[in-house]
């Protein structure tokens, strides 16, 4: 059975809301029924040459993305929007090939060039045009029967090329390594060895897990304004290919699941609970919510389709929100000090350790090239789980869950490493100190900027 609890925080509510109509105010006036009943795709074509009803576009680009979700299950996210909406695209008969053309159409009523002097305006063109141009390419993808290719798919599903590199090149790090933990087994193995001493005990996650998100949202809500009612679930799961994972509901309500059929070190305490919760997916999730959907009334940001370019923006400012919440050394001594203790470890080896996670690290893209070889059909999945064991150094188990992972979600993989670091590019730009790298942080999360945009 999982374990569901609801943490209580100050003025917390648990009830999550899934429909504009719950939530009342500005959302039903401009997205009620009324809307539902006029012809999308006549009040698109209404604007003509003249200005671009973006509303129009906005609620056809949700429409698609809703209908593109019955042929693929893990493609809607998230949606918080009209039910009659979903109840609409739930009864569409529309084809892969059909919804790849509506998305081209409806590409095609968008401005062919459009300023990238940052006005918010440009910004909510550029983010639609390119979010259906991701659409268009699933589509098209589903309708080839998963034809696939790393390339095609990080260039049209996530706006960005990253770096191609070769396995020689992460020799180095496997040699400083081999260093640190000398004997004579296979590196992955002694690495595996050395971790264990770190796992969280079954019967402490709870106490640990509670106080590491805590800390995450604290620190975060010194720098980022969220609304009173913000809250999530936590739930505990297993026999998925991911190790977190955060479902937003609207409302400032997410669920977040954390997978534990794989044992759980110390240092992913803080980690999940920054990447899933703050100041990371939840709360990106709630201030674009609150900036763009509620104040602005922006129906296109009640949907989040998970293979499109917003998702290289969500990764990357989830896995650099973890350095932001816990620069420099504060991380491992918040560790040492609190969840040390909490979870019955001897934090004498925490330096090492440290320093082998490190390294590890910088091993990660190593997993792109693997990601890479194996979508293109160079490799197999058995030498997929042989690579990974060696250039990233995962168990054999967390290998096959990798594996398994690359299997679902593609060329998503890049978007945690090279996603972080075109976030990381962004906000330390020009921001010399703590304070200021929040303020940019803070602007990106609730702003439509994609990779493509994020220099505007």
């Amino acid at each position: 059975m999982n374990l569901i609890r609801t943490l209580h925080w100050p003025l917390a509510v648990v009830a999550i809301l899934l429909a504009f109509g719950a939530c009342g105010g500005k959302k039903e006036e401009k997205f009620g029924e009324a809307a539902v009943d006029a012809g999308v795709s006549e009040q698109v074509e209404a604007a003509g040459a003249g200005e671009v009803d973006k509303d129009a576009v906005a609620q056809a680009y949700v429409e698609l993305v809703l209908e593109l979700g019955n042929h693929d299950e893990t493609y809607v996210d998230a949606y918080y929007g009209p039910k009659e909406w979903k109840e609409k695209a739930a009864a569409s008969a529309a084809t892969p090939a059909d919804l790849a053309r509506r998305a081209k159409e409806l590409i095609q009523q968008l401005p062919g060039e459009i300023a990238a002097d940052g006005a918010i305006d440009n910004l909510r063109a550029h983010y639609l045009k390119t979010q259906l141009r991701a659409v268009q390419a699933h589509a098209e993808s589903l309708a080839r029967n998963g034809e696939r290719n790393f390339a095609r798919e990080a260039q049209l599903l996530y706006d960005t090329q990253p770096p191609q590199q070769v396995f020689a090149e992460f020799e180095p790090v496997l040699a400083e390594l081999d260093e640190l933990l000398p004997g004579d087994g296979p590196l992955h193995l002694r690495v595996q060895e050395f971790k264990k001493q770190f796992e969280i005990p079954a019967d402490k996650l709870e106490a640990v897990f509670d106080a590491a998100i805590d800390a995450c949202r604290e620190r975060t809500k010194q720098h980022i304004g969220l609304a009173a009612n913000e809250n999530f679930v936590l739930e505990y799961v297993t026999d998925k290919p991911w190790s977190g994972y955060n479902w937003y509901q609207g409302n400032a309500q997410s669920l977040i699941q954390v997978n534990t059929e794989l044992p759980i070190m110390i240092d992913r305490a803080i980690d999940l609970g920054c990447h899933e919760g703050y100041p990371g997916h939840h709360t990106y999730n709630a201030l674009l919510e609150d900036e763009l959907v509620n104040k602005r009334g922006w129906v296109e940001y009640s949907i989040y389709p998970l293979f499109s370019p917003q998702s290289l923006i969500a990764e990357g400012s989830a896995n650099y929100g973890i350095e932001l919440a816990f620069p420099g050394g504060e991380k491992i001594e918040f560790e040492k000090s609190v969840l040390y203790p909490l979870a019955g470890l001897n934090p004498a080896d925490a330096e090492k350790y440290d320093r082998v996670l490190e390294l590890i690290e910088k091993l990660s893209f190593a997993g792109n090239e693997i990601a890479r070889q194996y979508i293109n059909g160079e490799i197999d999945g058995d030498e997929v789980v042989e690579l990974f064991q060696q250039y990233t150094l995962m168990s054999p188990e967390k290998a096959r869950q990798r594996l398994r992972f690359v299997d679902a979600y593609g060329a998503y993989v890049i978007n945690y490493n090279w996603g972080k670091q075109l976030v990381a590019d962004y906000v330390e730009q020009g921001a010399d100190s703590v304070d200021e790298r929040w303020q940019r942080f803070g602007k990106l999360l609730s702003s439509p900027r994609l990779p493509s945009s994020l220099n505007w």
